[in-house]
């Protein structure tokens, strides 16, 4: 009796872990942005010790996120803006040549595509060490050496979101247009956000400082600068925003170090 249970169970186990498998990842920046709010107790501190995230600008659209549990993370790659050892996974957009590279070095194991090959959008959903990462599809213009048809390509670039260590991280790629509700939804919650602000290249400056207010993140990591005089950027997205200007490269941050008011970070060679 005892063998036919076990037998029983090895079999069910069969078919379950392949529909497992199959069953979409979890989101917790969406679970968190879909809740109603939590009251929380005034006498409420976290706990110390939490855990942090290194962030490094490199250049361009290319920044480093490094990880608790060690992975490093390199978004909007081409090779060309390297920090250090190589990333462990690199993030992509297809606008043109310095985000993204078909020939990337044969020993990062994770190389993630932000637009497909088939026509169909491309779908991110995976768990890497201690990182979530998933994409919002985006479309993109155009450029000499397409195949004929409308301006846009749909679904061509992807919005990518790494979840860590307790932080909803968003890299809004190369963005060529307005965002709409359901961008918004499918986003959901961001602690940081990596938002290019040249205002021709990808979008203009008032469509990109739209969307970063309606975001609102804690963290605001411009990119893909050029000329744009960064006094613009902060006149348009208002107020609410302060302004933090760092001489490094890099910093670390918590989920408990947040900064209380929305707070642009400029690092040394944004």
């Amino acid at each position: 009796m005892r063998r036919l249970v076990s037998a029983a169970l090895a079999l069910f186990g069969a078919f379950l872990t392949p529909a497992l498998a199959q069953q979409p990842q979890r989101s917790e920046c969406l679970a968190m942005a879909n809740a109603a709010p939590r009251a929380m107790p005034v006498a409420f501190r976290p706990a110390a010790g939490t855990a942090e995230v290194e962030i490094t600008y490199a250049g361009h659209s290319t920044y480093f996120i490094d990880t608790p549990g060690g992975l490093r993370i390199a978004t909007d790659y081409s090779g060309a803006y390297q920090v250090g050892r190589l990333p462990d996974v690199v993030t992509m957009n297809r606008a043109h040549s310095p985000h993204y590279s078909l020939f990337p070095d044969k020993r990062i194991p994770h190389v993630l595509h932000g637009w497909s090959e088939d026509g169909k959008p491309a779908i991110v959903s995976e768990r890497i060490s201690d990182t979530f990462i998933r994409n919002v599809t985006t479309d993109i213009r155009r450029y000499f050496g397409d195949d004929a048809g409308t301006d846009m390509i749909r679904d061509g670039n992807s919005i990518f979101i790494f979840e860590v260590a307790g932080l909803c991280i968003g890299h809004l790629g190369h963005l060529h247009h307005k965002l709409d509700d359901s961008h918004f939804a499918q986003i959901g919650r961001l602690d940081i956000v990596m938002v290019p602000i040249d205002g021709t290249y990808t979008m203009s400056l008032d469509g990109v400082s739209d969307i970063t207010k309606r975001l609102r993140a804690s963290v605001v990591l411009p990119m893909h600068r050029f000329a744009t005089p960064l006094d613009d950027f902060m006149h348009r997205i208002g107020q609410q925003f302060e302004i933090d200007r760092r001489s490094g490269r890099s910093f670390r941050m918590s989920r408990d170090a947040l900064p209380p008011k929305p707070t642009v970070i400029i690092l040394d060679g944004v």
